[in-house]
């Protein structure tokens, strides 16, 4: 392996260790993610692991913050946060995979490459859209129906809300720009990851609330479309 790799496996080894011991990861879902760091970064590089490290970082920060009027609304995280494996399937499963992909189809790569990011963009969107949108949020509403609805119930959506997942879109979006330049694909990673928030509220009211799907199911779901969107689009486009 080279050295940069090398420096990856060095990086994603102290990320795991530091994720247990500050509680963010259960030992099995650091594994998890380590794994899936690796499958990210043979497939997108440094482009794909920064884009996984904000998510992770950034989930972390807006999940804990103000946490404790989260916990009196019973609005919180379970476990005070610290994720599982399946979550870490969840959020970053669909990644690991156009990663895979990426790494085995090189005449592909571009495609796939866009495809990962849309899908940490839908999956970021989603942490910040919920987390956010909890706590700012005014007035909230069932996305089907669009009549008001009661805050933190699956697929209640808020203006703040909706607007701090546009925002997580955009992080991610900017570290597309980073590792592949500006382009017609940057608003493709945009919309998709967008559309992908949308479409978890959209499960999640339709769905999750009749216990159909779990969150699990829900969060991995709005991953693959957001990847499907932005492959499509890619296709229409390139």
């Amino acid at each position: 392996m080279s050295i940069q790799a090398w420096a990856v496996v060095v990086f994603l080894g102290v990320g795991m260790w530091l994720s247990v011991k500050a509680g963010k990861l259960t030992v099995l879902g650091a594994l998890t993610g380590g794994i899936l760091g690796w499958a990210i970064y043979s497939g997108a590089g440094l482009m794909g692991l920064s884009m996984l490290g904000a998510f992770f970082v950034l989930g972390s920060l807006v999940s804990s913050f103000r946490f404790r009027d989260k916990a009196a609304l019973g609005l919180a995280e379970a476990n005070k946060g610290r994720r599982k494996a399946s979550q870490a399937l969840a959020n970053g499963g669909v990644a690991g995979l156009m990663g895979l992909l990426s790494w085995a189809y090189p005449a592909r790569t571009e495609l796939f490459q866009l495809m990962l990011a849309a899908s940490f963009a839908s999956a970021t969107a989603d942490t910040f859209a919920s987390e956010l949108g909890n706590i700012y949020g005014r007035s909230y509403y069932n996305i089907l129906t669009l009549k008001p609805d009661t805050r933190g119930l699956d697929g209640v959506i808020s203006l703040e809300g909706t607007l701090a997942g546009v925002g997580g879109s955009t992080i991610i979006t900017g570290l597309y720009i980073l590792g592949q330049g500006w382009g017609l694909l940057v608003g493709v990673v945009w919309i998709a990851g967008i559309l992908g928030n949308l479409a978890d509220s959209v499960l999640g009211a339709a769905w999750e609330r009749k216990a159909y799907l779990s969150n699990d199911a829900v969060n991995f779901l709005n991953t693959l479309i957001a990847a499907l969107i932005a492959g499509a689009l890619y296709l229409l486009l390139v």
